[in-house]
């Protein structure tokens, strides 16, 4: 089976510092990726280069067998690939609702509507990450919702698309202890529905519990490839990001 994504030799530098080195990987249709890495390996830039936020300087970007290495995002994400951000920037004086239904309005999620109008769409989206019910969380300001809540809004949105992969960066950073299990079931179930899922995470347990396959960073190269198990024993992300405990993760 051919992969829904694919990137061949994607290189990226910034001056002198290399961000991303000749990096290449292949994403399955139906699997959840984790993609992990110390700080400044070079995740979110690699979440950058193949969303279109960042042009490479050299390597493609292959979505279904199309070249998408050019594409502007909005483009991208028409074609069904859709991306959350570490940094959440939702529209924050507008209604939880109003912030799903300006995705609604976009190219792709017109064509996949099936003849429902907006609101409904827009529904659809925000019960799927469980924002609502209860009902008067959807008219609630983004500025008044809870960290966890945003995060849940973020993805929301980005399922109005009604994607085919979308990349989810960090979605359990800053949960507490109630919020998580929530966003672990919303990412499994979201899977299990069919949606290819691209996680980066530096919440280990959480990561090891939910991906099927995970691939390694570091200083912009990709060091290693395989389950969670596997790359738990190999000893050189040990050494470069999981510390000698690798295996502690499973417990």
């Amino acid at each position: 089976m051919n992969p829904i994504l694919e990137t061949k030799n994607l290189h990226k530098q910034f001056g002198g510092l290399t961000a991303v080195d000749n990096f290449s990987l292949q994403i399955k249709e139906g699997e959840i990726l984790g993609l992990i890495g110390p700080n400044g390996a070079g995740k979110t830039t690699f979440f950058n280069l193949i969303t279109g936020f960042l042009k490479p300087d050299s390597g493609i970007v292959l979505l279904k067998g199309k070249n998408i290495t050019k594409l502007k995002p909005h483009k991208i994400a028409n074609l069904g690939m859709v991306r959350t951000f570490q940094i959440i920037k939702p529209f924050k004086q507008m209604l939880a609702v109003e912030n799903v239904a300006v995705a609604c309005l976009s190219d792709r999620a017109k064509r996949k509507r099936n003849g429902d109008d907006i609101l409904s769409k827009t529904l659809k989206s925000l019960r799927q990450v469980e924002i609502i019910p209860p009902a008067e969380n959807m008219f609630k300001l983004a500025s008044e919702l809870s960290h966890g809540y945003t995060k849940r809004l973020d993805i929301a949105r980005a399922l109005a698309l009604e994607p085919e992969i979308i990349l989810l960066d960090e979605p359990f950073g800053g949960l507490g202890l109630k919020e998580t299990p929530i966003m672990n079931s919303l990412i499994k179930r979201l899977n299990e529905q069919g949606l290819t899922i691209i996680i980066i995470e530096h919440k280990m347990r959480e990561l090891m519990k939910l991906a099927h396959r995970i691939a390694v960073m570091h200083f912009g190269e990709k060091i290693a490839e395989g389950t969670p198990k596997e790359i738990s024993k190999n000893q050189r992300v040990c050494q470069a990001y999981l510390g000698k405990e690798g295996d502690e993760l499973f417990v």
